[in-house]
């Protein structure tokens, strides 16, 4: 695709990534701005005919009854913006809040929500610039809609609110006379139209499956390096075994693994020993990582759906026909997002469980705590003891945000979804995540080494040699956050995942799954 078309093109979420990194470009489809000039002018005949419509002219919320005039429709939408704006917290992070103004034109441009053409214009004047609002993280209760963050996002259109500029915070309207515009005023709706919608709890949405997906393809890698270390065993990820319990996720998993430790060495080394079975940790990797998998999948769907809706209030069908309703509502994404964090966190929950294993003394050529001269060195036993720090935190962070309700709006507003609260946490627990992993990718790492001269699969060599071309072997007790920090890189910069893949490429090897499309974002 070479321009997306927001109003007419389905939005995925690899699309609103392109389109936000400046990859993909996009403009308003005819289409779509025959749907918005539609809209605003069965709005325009709403007010001219003085027919009461709420959010048009009337107030807000608890306020729905009070009926406001023809005169002061315009600044009741100004007025809207203002009052709204009562975030608070550090502010998100520029690209989530450049996917909500994406978010934001992909639902303006189906024409439902009465808004200007030159509002949509204007928003999309930011994105094709970069010229990011400033967005507190905390306000939101998920209904209705995010009214703090969006009132927030679009405080710039009217001369208001601050826009990032480098790190610093400069005032909107400065922007705005910079680049010789003028504030823009707002007709009747549109203020409404613009804080009314999911596009923050969304936002959010899009970051946690692309850094989960980052962390689910790391954790398979990384648990089968340590495997290997542990000289696990490849029998639990046969494809028969998984035919039997055909969950998507689960034979992936075990399609992966099973791949990479096709051949080795190291595995065959001891095919006749006395182990039985192995640790849960191991023996159950594709039970545990395809649940998180699963769950992943599941929210994708959803969020996909998500991305082409119309989540406003009133929806305008035609100056005869408007409904109030509830599409505003962020309870779809709310328990997806809290129970992907569930997700997440037993990912790290496992890791744990395998690093800690690994450190025990008990699997033959396995020094206690990886290091073979301990007394005068603790080896790895700290490092542990951080990941145990970090899986405790995330278990703190499982609380579901969706199981609580507060009334709002003096009870007009009386179950809310708290979504926003879901996304917010959920990516902090992805982030404790990338850390837990790193830590198991130092000691996965430092079990290799002591299986030389074997030698695993190409695949995992060659993702240990890049571990070792920037983390050296420890042979005695170091500085080791340093070491953390590095592998932290190393997965946030998806190097073992492309390590993997050029393996696969170069050598012709067969690494390829009927899933991969399903749990791919792109």
């Amino acid at each position: 695709m070479n321009n997306f078309l927001f109003g007419e093109d389905r939005l995925t979420i690899g699309k609103a990534l392109k389109i936000c990194s400046g990859s993909l470009p996009a403009t308003l489809g005819q289409n779509a701005i025959e749907n918005v000039n539609r809209s605003k002018n069965s709005v325009d005949k709403i007010v001219e005919n003085q027919q009461v419509v709420y959010g048009i002219n009337t107030g807000f919320g608890p306020l729905c009854t009070t009926i406001i005039s023809k005169e002061d429709t315009n600044k009741l939408q100004n007025n809207i913006l203002k009052s709204h704006s009562v975030g608070l917290g550090t502010p998100v992070s520029k690209a989530i809040t450049k996917l909500m103004m994406i978010l934001k034109v992909q639902a303006l441009s189906f024409g439902y929500s009465g808004i200007n053409l030159n509002t949509v214009k204007r928003i999309l004047w930011h994105i094709d610039n970069d010229i990011i609002p400033v967005v507190p993280s905390q306000g939101s209760v998920g209904a209705s809609g995010d009214l703090a963050p969006l009132s927030h996002l679009f405080l710039p259109l009217i001369g208001l609110g601050y826009i990032w500029e480098n790190d610093e915070q400069i005032p909107g309207a400065e922007v705005l006379k910079k680049h010789d515009l003028l504030p823009l005023e707002l007709g009747p709706k549109e203020g409404l139209a613009l804080i009314n919608g999911t596009q923050f709890i969304a936002a959010h949405g899009i970051k946690v499956i692309e850094e989960l997906q980052n962390c689910l393809d790391n954790a398979d890698i990384i648990a089968a390096m340590n495997l290997e270390a542990m000289l696990g065993s490849a029998q639990p990820f046969l494809p028969e075994l998984h035919d039997l319990r055909p969950y998507k996720g689960n034979q992936y998993v075990a399609h992966r693994i099973h791949t990479m430790l096709e051949g080795s060495e190291i595995l065959k080394s001891h095919e006749h020993c006395e182990r039985v079975q192995d640790q849960y940790s191991i023996r159950c990797i594709p039970q545990v990582h395809g649940a998180s998998r699963n769950a992943w999948l599941h929210l994708k769907e959803l969020l996909e759906i998500e991305l082409n809706s119309v989540t406003d209030n009133p929806v305008i069908f035609s100056e005869s026909h408007t409904i109030s309703g509830g599409n505003f509502h962020g309870q779809p994404l709310a328990i997806p997002l809290d129970y992907v964090g569930v997700a997440a966190a037993e990912l790290g929950n496992i890791s744990d469980r395998r690093i800690y294993f690994s450190l025990e003394g008990k699997i033959e050529g396995l020094p206690k705590l990886l290091m073979k001269d301990t007394g005068l060195n603790s080896g790895f036993m700290i490092p542990q003891y951080t990941s145990a720090a970090l899986v405790s935190e995330n278990k703190s962070l499982c609380f579901p945000a969706s199981a609580d309700s507060i009334p709002t709006s003096l009870g007009q507003e009386d179950h809310v979804s708290m979504g926003s609260i879901s996304g917010r946490k959920t990516l902090d627990i992805i982030r404790n995540l990338e850390k837990i992993l790193a830590i198991e990718l130092t000691c996965a790492a430092q079990g290799f080494d002591f299986r030389r001269p074997l030698k695993s699969t190409k695949f995992l060599n060659a993702c240990h040699e890049y571990v070792r071309e920037k983390i050296p072997t420890v042979d005695e007790d170091r500085v080791f956050y340093k070491d953390i920090n590095i592998a932290i890189e190393i997965i946030n910069n998806k190097e073992l995942v492309k390590v993997v893949n050029e393996v696969a490429s170069e050598e012709k090897l067969d690494f390829k799954n009927e899933q991969d499309e399903v749990f791919g974002i792109y």
